[in-house]
């Protein structure tokens, strides 16, 4: 007990650098921003009144962040669902010992190396109406992707952001399910064949069990990228087509250069504050409400 005792300086130490940069990067801005939280500044962002807790309440009924909530919720229902089904199917089909396999893997992973504003310039290009590739290839089956444009149409351009994202987003899922899969143990998919079961049910039964834990975590990622998209929005809709604004995330809301709030630094602290809040509270419901269904063992 005395030697743990007199290694417990020890381990605050070794602990001291990683806790001034979380106190510097993490905890400190959402200290400051809880507390700006409170102000309602004019058009100047200069005069600011101090109007406490209400503050928040009033943000969060307000028809700007009620409309930017449910278009972050849309852009999370497209993109987390769909892309966490391709890359669990992209991991299943390249974890395979076939010659030159590693090619197609390659290639499913290649997106991670891709960065936000590249993957949003790339399907800038495809879906532009009067030089993009899918616009010439599908425009007689989809008439939208000429005339006006997916982008530029009020129903279908948070489908084309949410393809962009899931796109970008692809790669990693890729990857950390392949290294899932290659950790379950092949006796148990030989165990699994040798009682009979099919292909279908040595997938349900035994690999989505086994990879349940990093299934949870590719989720909760996903699900918070989601919450979080602005750039693939700035660079490819800017919030709009308006003046319906269907792309206009909560982090559009509160960073974006067309934004209604762009100027009060009170309202855009607190729309940041409740961001956090949920993107916390769903993870902790993703937590909650998966874990009886989760095995941790070996």
């Amino acid at each position: 007990m005395n030697r743990r005792l007199r290694d417990v300086p020890w381990a605050i130490a070794m602990l001291l650098p990683s806790l001034a940069l979380v106190a510097v990067w993490t905890v400190y801005p959402l200290m400051r921003a809880i507390q700006k939280g409170h102000f309602r500044c004019d058009v100047t962002g200069k005069k600011c009144t101090d109007q406490g807790w209400s503050r928040y309440v009033d943000v969060f009924q307000s028809d700007e962040f009620q409309h930017a909530l449910g278009v972050s919720i849309k852009l999370m229902l497209l993109t987390v669902p769909t892309g966490l089904v391709l890359g669990v199917g992209l991991a299943v089909l390249a974890d395979k010992h076939l010659r030159g396999i590693g090619i197609f893997r390659t290639i499913f992973s290649s997106t991670i190396a891709t960065s936000v504003a590249v993957a949003s310039l790339v399907w800038f290009v495809l879906l532009q109406p009067q030089i993009g590739v899918l616009a010439d290839m599908f425009s007689d089956w989809f008439p939208v992707l000429k005339n006006p444009g997916l982008l530029n149409d009020a129903g279908t351009a948070l489908l084309a952001v949410a393809l962009s994202s899931i796109w970008a987003n692809l790669g990693f899922t890729f990857i950390i399910v392949t290294a899932a899969l290659q950790s379950v143990p092949r006796d148990l998919y030989e165990s699994a064949f040798v009682d009979g079961a099919g292909s279908m049910r040595r997938f349900t039964n035994v690999t989505i069990p086994m990879i349940a834990p990093t299934l949870l975590f590719v989720g909760v990622v996903l699900t918070t990228r989601a919450l979080q998209t602005y750039g693939e929005i700035a660079l490819l809709t800017g919030g709009g087509p308006n003046p319906q604004k269907p792309t206009t995330t909560i982090p559009y809301l509160i960073y974006g250069r067309n934004s209604i709030i762009s100027t009060d630094i009170g309202t855009k602290s607190a729309a940041a504050v409740l961001l956090f809040l949920l993107s916390l509270v769903l993870a902790l419901v993703q937590f909650r409400g998966l874990e009886k269904r989760v095995h941790y063992g070996s």
